[in-house]
């Protein structure tokens, strides 16, 4: 099979690295693609939601399936666009529709699917320009931390927890009415503030039937002991030591099984990944948000513990066979650190030449690209998240420790990173 891969980051090298190994890989396009992609197939030069030229190096290169790896193009509608289009509708897509890709596009739509199908998650209320004076009040009597949601896509910086009514007040304004998010913070969701550790799932879905993939932790703040600003994710490890039989039951049964169901209740077209972000305190799991597509970092740490033909899931997925495949996991733990660039999240400078990359590599050891282009035999640095080191090991402390040496044999200038990932779990 000819297979159309759209990305350019950490997730993408991944999926381009997993379906290389595939004895159904014919040909692998990456669109656009980064340093990394470019050693597994053919990187074209065309942008994620610049859909008629999909299209058209789709139908130029006889594209039997393609791989969505962002959100943006999906809540854009690349999955309607195709579907719709009578010369490109025979392509399998891998990714849902755009109303289904609202439970990622829309905090609020995400939040009334969940109640509507009794899916557990915070309590909530969503305000817009014209209940204003109802959300100030809201935010007055609410318990603190409150946690404030901007309802559409803000390029991860749409959350914020609040630790004062007074903030809270002031955030909330921002937002509504000074645009700080533009479009996307035209509504606002008000949610509890949930308390426990954070994990993630991932469902792979063919509109009815699902396969549940490994689990996965990431770490959002940028320094230490997860302490400073948010950023997209400076590590993560899989599996999740917390996620007993016991809990793994209790998040089947009340949220993987009523989210595919739900979908399939209210019609939805959806042939792809389900990212469940999950809050588990004293054993109960509660949704805290959905993505419509795979993690960045997670990706990296799940698909090197999946056994399976990663290409023969895809086609599964597109023909509606999932029921007929079980998921086969590697038993060794999965640990990924991230380098990125001085000043990120932040501001940073790009254009930094990347040394010792072919050094060091070891077995059962990897190194994603996620912010790189090739400059003449140069590979230089091109976004805050620049690159993601990734081992097996027999526990999370082994993983953690090969990582972190892949990373100090590799530099850049002002190259930074943490050396804690999975430091409650070591």
């Amino acid at each position: 099979m000819n297979i159309l891969l759209i990305g350019a980051g950490g997730r993408e090298h991944t999926f381009a690295w997993k379906i290389k190994q595939s004895s159904l890989c014919k040909n692998l396009y990456i669109a656009p693609g980064n340093a990394g992609t470019e050693t597994l197939g053919i990187n074209l030069p065309v942008a994620i939601a610049d859909f008629e030229a999909i299209a058209k190096a789709a139908l130029v290169y006889a594209i039997d399936i393609i791989l969505v790896g962002p959100e943006e193009p999906l809540v854009k509608g690349i999955v309607d666009f195709f579907m719709n289009n009578q010369s490109t509708k025979h392509i399998g897509i891998i990714g849902p529709a755009q109303q289904a890709a609202q439970l990622e596009g829309s905090k609020a739509y995400a939040k009334s699917f969940m109640h509507r199908y009794n899916i557990p998650t915070a309590e909530y209320k969503e305000f817009t320009f014209l209940n204003f004076e109802e959300g100030c009040l809201y935010i007055k009597n609410h318990s603190l931390p409150i946690v404030l949601k901007a309802d559409g896509l803000a390029a991860g910086k749409g959350v914020l927890i609040c630790e004062t009514h007074i903030e809270a007040l002031a955030e909330f304004e921002l937002m509504l009415i000074h645009s700080k998010f533009g479009d996307a913070g035209n509504k606002v969701v008000i949610e509890e503030y949930l308390t426990g550790i954070e994990m993630s799932i991932f469902l792979l879905t063919d509109g009815k039937n699902y396969l549940f993939l490994p689990e996965a932790k990431d770490y959002k703040r940028i320094g230490e002991g997860d302490t400073g600003l948010n950023t997209g994710g400076m590590g993560a490890v899989s599996p999740v030591p917390i996620l007993t039989p016991q809990l793994k039951e209790k998040i089947i049964r009340h949220i993987a099984t009523p989210t595919v169901q739900g979908l399939q209740q209210d019609n939805l077209h959806y042939k792809g990944f389900i990212f469940v972000g999950l809050m588990i305190e004293n054993g109960e799991p509660k949704v805290i948000e959905y993505n419509c597509r795979m993690g960045d970092p997670e990706t990296e740490v799940v698909l090197p513990r999946l056994k399976n033909d990663f290409v023969a899931l895809l086609a599964a997925t597109i023909n509606g066979t999932l029921n007929e495949l079980a998921i086969d996991i590697e038993t060794q733990a999965a640990v990924a650190v991230v380098a990125v660039s001085g000043g990120y999240p932040g501001e940073y400078v790009k254009g930094k030449i990347i040394y010792g990359l072919e050094e060091n590599i070891v077995k059962g050891s990897m190194v994603f690209h996620a912010g790189t282009i090739k400059e003449n035999e140069n590979i230089i640095t091109t976004g805050g998240r620049v690159l993601i080191a990734v081992s097996l090991g027999d526990n999370i402390k082994e993983a953690a420790e090969q990582s972190e040496y892949i990373l100090q044999n590799i530099h850049f200038t002002d190259m930074k990173y943490r050396s804690d990932i999975g430091y409650e779990f070591k």
